[in-house]
């Protein structure tokens, strides 16, 4: 998926009102997603990424164990300029059905099969807006 197209898909779905907000939404959750991932996954994951958000992924996951409502406060913490862990459980879940559309089956599987079961907030079937 082009940087562009990831973009515009995840503004319309997270209800972004610019590019640049959602983009701010792509690398907070992708690193956040690199903490909590282990091993290469990372680096696999970050291959079938536009250059500029694969940079938030670090090349080995840390696996930190930690639940999908940390996960939101923590992107939330990225993000900044206020934001709440509500808005952050909506925008991480736009990033991440943006990704399920945008990288390979495999690879999405890869991902999710690292995340427990409490991370089905995060993995769900939202379909992605494109325009």
């Amino acid at each position: 998926m082009k940087q562009d197209e990831l973009v515009s898909a995840i503004r319309v779905t997270g209800g972004f009102e610019s590019a640049r907000q959602a983009e701010t939404a792509v690398r907070a959750t992708l690193t956040v997603l690199g903490e909590r991932i282990s091993g290469g996954e990372t680096r696999n994951l970050a291959a079938q990424l536009p250059a500029v958000f694969a940079e938030a992924l670090p090349p080995v996951g840390a696996g930190e164990r930690f639940g999908v409502q940390e996960f939101y406060r923590r992107v939330a913490e990225i993000e900044g300029d206020s934001c709440s862990a509500t808005k952050a459980r909506r925008h991480a879940r736009a990033v991440v059905a943006a990704l399920k559309a945008g990288v390979s089956p495999a690879e999405f599987e890869d991902v999710a099969g690292q995340l427990p079961a409490d991370y089905a907030d995060l993995l769900s079937r939202e379909p992605v807006i494109h325009y």
